[in-house]
């Protein structure tokens, strides 16, 4: 009996993940492990399965937007089988809507782990990945217009329509009050995105007023010299407010909240970290697939929809990109917190102008395209007038759902004017 009793406690040892005693362990090792083997490997192989199920639940099926993904496969398939491009056009933006938002989720789920440093940089990097990836696709075809006019049209949307739909739906919801947000950081990203406004302008008068030293090169010069000090003074403030301003932000493990939050926090974390890099990885891969698909149709489209390549970059493609921000915005309005909603909104325009567009003029200058910040006047215009109006709709530090309208209204302007705007031919400047 006393054998017996011996060995039924060693089995339960086994089950203990840790064990502080050596001897059990050389136990373990040496009596059991022809009989043990097997079910720990079943039992983890069913555990793994059922933790790839359920990932692939949280992050393909369970959010409404997923409904759309299988038209990317189905504008491949268009591509090759039919050849028409203003369908394969129109399906790979349905394609390209879920995969920005879920990229978006997955950002938010790694950021609960990394804290609020390195989780303000992932939402840098991946926030707008959709518009890098596109335009990148776009400078290997040498479409230049299409990458300044999409990353213009990202900029005009994320200030106008999200921004826009967030005051609106947040006045809305809290019609008693008008809601307040931190004036001094809507002050500093109003700031940036003038200093934006200036890099791109200049190149834009001095290729106009053709007051060049060395025709068609003194622009490209300044574009390229503008857009690292444009890139510099962007990391500056990246550290800047990572170094000293307070993030909405907090990690997982963080102590000190309330423990309403906490738990809320913790029904929001459905993904774990190595989950949600494999999850970045896949939705980043896809949507590069997707998006030389996009790029290749955007021209065929035009004619078969009979469409300006302008209405088409500025107003359709941010549009896809920007869905992710624009859930986002529009749920943290109705949650009444409207410094990350500023954040997601203003924030994102801000990388656009200061990272992404000079960005891109370094990678066309590394491939030997000619990208530079010459937008043209009518899209420089469009862009100094919107940053003025947002600016000033932010400059007492507060909200109603008649701002969000006003704002709503001014982006409809904005899209009537490039539906009617077509771009000069090189000869008509």
């Amino acid at each position: 009996m006393g054998s017996v009793e011996k060995k039924m406690d060693l089995d339960f040892d086994e089950e203990i993940p840790f064990s502080s005693s050596p001897s059990t362990s050389k136990v373990r090792t040496l009596n059991f492990e022809r009989t043990v083997d097997l079910p720990k490997s079943s039992f983890f192989n069913i555990l793994r399965a059922r933790c790839i199920s359920r990932s692939i639940y949280v992050v393909l099926i369970k959010a409404k937007i997923n409904m759309l993904l299988p038209f990317g496969p189905l504008a491949i398939l268009l591509h090759y089988l039919t050849g028409k491009h203003g369908w394969v056009f129109f399906f790979t933006l349905l394609g390209i809507t879920p995969l920005a938002e879920r990229l978006g989720y997955a950002t938010e789920q790694l950021a609960f782990y990394t804290g609020p440093t390195v989780g303000g940089l992932l939402n840098a990097t991946f926030g707008n990945a959709t518009e890098m990836i596109i335009s990148i696709y776009a400078l290997k075809s040498g479409m230049i217009r299409v990458v300044q006019q999409s990353l213009l049209g990202s900029i005009l949307s994320n200030m106008l329509l999200v921004l826009g739909c967030a005051f609106f739906t947040g006045g809305v919801v809290h019609s008693q009050k008008d809601q307040v947000f931190d004036k001094a950081a809507a002050v500093v990203n109003s700031g940036l995105l003038l200093m934006a406004v200036m890099g791109i302008l200049f190149p834009a008068v001095l290729h106009f007023t053709h007051s060049e030293v060395h025709l068609g090169k003194s622009v490209l010069s300044l574009s390229r010299f503008s857009s690292c000090v444009m890139l510099v003074a962007y990391a500056c403030y990246i550290f800047f407010q990572l170094r000293n301003q307070q993030t909405s932000y907090s990690p997982v493990d963080e102590e000190g909240d309330n423990s309403e939050n906490s738990d809320k926090e913790e029904e929001e974390l459905e993904l774990s970290q190595w989950e949600a890099i494999i999850w970045l990885a896949i939705l980043t891969a896809w949507v590069s697939v997707l998006s030389g698909y996009l790029v290749d149709a955007i021209e065929g489209a035009s004619e078969s929809l009979n469409m300006s390549m302008a209405f088409i970059s500025v107003i359709l493609l941010p549009i896809v990109s920007n869905a992710a921000e624009h859930a986002s915005a529009i749920m943290f309005a109705i949650k009444d917190k409207l410094d990350i909603t500023i954040g997601v909104a203003v924030g994102s325009s801000t990388q656009i102008s200061m990272f992404v567009i000079p960005f891109c003029v370094v990678v066309g200058w590394c491939m030997g395209k000619e990208m530079d910040l010459n937008f043209q006047l009518f899209e420089t215009a469009t862009l100094f007038i919107t940053v003025l109006v947002v600016a000033f709709m932010m400059q007492e530090g507060t909200s109603n759902y008649f701002k969000g309208l006003m704002l709503i209204l001014c982006y409809l302007i904005v899209a009537a004017s490039f539906f009617v705007h077509v771009d000069p031919k090189s000869g008509d400047d």
